[in-house]
Order: structure tokens, then C-alpha cells, then sequence
């Protein structure tokens, strides 16, 4: 098979879809794979290093995505992309497309087949294309959550550990899934004052089993939600229902019974946001103020550290982007019932129900 990655063109998106010793293993099986000039800068990785293994090396995006058959990226095509993608052209992923009504009319239009990290299932329910870029996120969410808690960046001048005499700060994790069990060991880590919620009881029992002292569990309800505003400093968004729109737990209402300063941190903006308030951010501008309330809601967090987020995200993604490559997508995923989740639209059709569902479109299951 013909492959391509192209450089990612998303405001401050650093990451490239394969490291070199993935190309080496894709040329390997006996597939070309075109990598075009400098996608890999960001995250370390010279077009030498490329050519070096069998990559081949072209100038522009419109060359790579004219000469594949399968594009392998990080982040959804945006607008400049849609029209170089063509029907039975395979773009394997992040999409995010229910929250993004202008994308999935685009993709479908386009007759390719949409093959999307984030909804690859495995039969527990785990999503292993996103724990990687999860496991940053949540970890990076403190990290950036600490820097806008400072005075200069407008936050309240709190210091998540504190000091001896003085009171850590209050971080509210909302969600235990991947994202919000990192968050909340990176916050226990920096010494805070740690509450995540969830409404799985079996969850917030392992949470409770595992995590360091300074971290307390509450079953997550509006009300619940509501007291822990009251008094808190960070606040780090982090559900997730697997491929559809995140609920929004905390409303514009809510925003007043929080002190001016406070910080939210929506981690959960790819697929819409948890918190009524937001709309997705850059690197370049990350964060804005509703009611007193900074609001850090950048899309691509993991794209800041992309010589971590690289090499993570390409140990999850090529076993199955070689399988594709090896069998063809149809076959691939007749043999694997775990990548066929990933099929998000294909030829046309929504294949995935969330998606559908979403923007209250038709859903026709994936046959093949």
C-alpha cells in the first residue's frame, strides 16, 4: 500500500503521525510511505532520518495526499485538507467528528474512509488509541491548570502544593476515566488538595485503592458538583463517552459560585467540552475569562510536548496502521472487531451511531 503522513498544519500542532522507526517498519512489510518535507521538525525528527529508513520525501501536502492510498495523521483534516481527499481514500485519525458538523459533512462528501483513534474499542471497553494521548493530557491539564492559577496569567496566585503554614490549592477532577486519573495523580504529585468524581462506584473504589492519600473521591452529581465550587482553585473537565458529545457538568450558571480566578481546564473540548462555557483555544491563545473564571480549553494539549506525544502515540497506533496496510481496510477489520469500531464514515455513510446520533443524521452499520 501507498502511504503518506503529511505535516500536521493545526494552530501549534507539533506532532507527527509516524517516528521514523515506524516508517522503517511499514517499508519493512513492503509498502512506500511518503513522508513530506519537515513533518517531523516539532518532534525531533529530520527528513534525513526519514529517508534514511526508506522514507521517501516529497515537498508539499497536495503531493503526499495525491500519491496515497492511506493517510496516517494526528489531528482531523482541517478546511485546506478537505478537498485533497478523495473517495475509497483511507485517513486514519483523530476525527472527533461529533463535534465538528462542518468535518463530517466534508468527509462524507468526500467518499473516503474515516478510520478514527478515538473510537477503536477493545472488548473491556478500553480505547487504546487514546490512552496514550489520555495519559498526557491528563498530565499536562495540572501542568498548564498550575501556570494560569499564577497572578500574571490571571488566575487567583495560588500555589498548587502551597507551603508549610499554608493551605495546598483545591483541584475538582471530574471524570476517572484515563485523562482524570493522571490529572489527579500529577495534582497529588504537586501536593494539592485532590477530589475526583465519577458515577461509576467500582471506579471511584479502585481510585480509592490506588491513588495517594490527598486524593478523595465523590460520586459525581449536580449537586455534588455544585458544593466542590465553592471553595475550589482548578478545576479539570475529563469525561468522556466514547465517540459522542461530552455531557456538560458544569453549566454558566454555575460560574458565579466560583471565586474570580478559578481555573477550568476542559480536557474533554475535542468532543465538545464539559463545561458549557467553553469553546475550543490554540496554543498560541489558550486561555479567555467568562464571569471571572479562566477558561484553558486548547484543543491538541498533548501537541505541546510532541517529542513525548509522538513516540507515545506511534507505539498504540502502527500495529494497527500496518494491519491496514498489510490486508486492506475491509479485510483488516473483518479479522479485527476492535479496529472496525474505529469506522467512523465510509463511502458516504455514518457507520458509527454516536456520530449519527449527534447531528441527528442516518446510521447504517459498517458491513463488510
Amino acid at each position: 500500500m501507498i502511504i503518506g503522513i503529511p505535516k500536521e498544519i493545526k494552530n501549534n500542532e507539533n506532532r507527527v503521525s509516524v517516528t521514523p522507526a515506524g516508517v522503517k517498519e511499514l517499508v519493512n512489510h513492503g509498502h512506500t510511505v511518503y513522508v513530506q518535507m519537515t513533518a517531523g521538525i516539532g518532534s525531533g525528527f529530520s527528513d534525513d532520518e526519514y529517508a534514511s529508513v526508506g522514507g521517501k520525501l516529497l515537498p508539499s501536502i497536495e503531493d503526499v495526499y495525491g500519491k496515497a492510498e492511506m493517510i496516517v495523521k494526528v489531528k482531523e483534516p482541517v478546511k485546506a485538507e478537505y478537498h485533497l481527499i478523495r473517495k475509497g481514500q483511507i485517513v486514519f485519525t483523530y476525527f472527533h467528528f461529533a463535534c465538528d458538523l462542518e468535518l463530517t459533512e466534508a468527509m462524507l462528501a468526500s467518499g473516503a474512509v474515516c478510520i478514527a483513534y478515538e473510537t477503536v474499542r477493545l472488548p473491556n471497553g478500553t480505547l487504546p488509541l487514546l490512552i496514550p494521548m489520555s495519559e498526557v493530557a491528563g498530565r499536562m491539564s495540572v501542568q498548564e491548570g498550575a501556570r494560569f492559577l499564577e497572578k500574571p496569567q490571571g488566575g487567583k496566585g495560588v500555589l498548587l502544593g502551597g507551603v508549610p503554614g499554608v493551605k495546598p490549592a483545591k483541584v475538582l477532577v471530574l471524570g476517572a476515566g484515563v485523562v482524570g486519573r493522571n490529572a489527579a495523580l500529577m495534582a497529588a504529585g504537586l501536593g494539592a488538595d485532590v477530589t475526583i468524581t465519577d458515577i461509576s462506584l467500582p471506579t471511584l473504589r479502585h481510585v480509592a485503592e490506588t491513588m495517594p492519600k490527598n486524593v478523595k473521591t465523590l460520586y459525581s452529581s449536580a449537586h455534588n458538583i455544585e458544593q466542590e465550587l465553592l471553595d475550589v482553585d482548578l478545576v479539570i473537565g475529563s469525561v468522556l463517552i466514547p465517540g459522542a458529545k461530552a455531557p456538560r457538568l458544569v453549566t454558566k450558571e454555575m460560574l458565579p459560585l466560583m471565586k474570580p480566578g478559578t481555573v477550568l481546564v476542559d480536557v474533554a473540548i475535542d468532543q465538545g467540552g464539559c463545561f458549557e462555557t467553553s469553546v475550543p483555544t490554540t496554543h498560541a491563545d489558550p486561555v479567555y475569562e467568562v464571569d471571572g473564571v479562566i477558561h484553558y480549553a486548547v484543543a491538541n494539549i498533548p501537541g505541546a510536548v510532541p517529542q513525548t506525544s509522538t513516540r507515545a502515540l506511534t507505539n498504540a497506533t502502527l500495529p494497527y496502521a500496518v494491519r491496514i496496510a498489510d490486508l486492506g481496510w475491509e479485510e483488516a477489520c473483518r479479522r479485527d472487531g476492535v479496529l472496525a469500531e474505529g469506522v467512523n464514515i465510509a463511502d458516504g455513510k455514518i457507520t458509527y451511531k454516536a456520530v449519527a446520533d449527534a447531528f441527528g443524521m442516518k446510521y447504517e452499520p459498517l458491513k463488510l
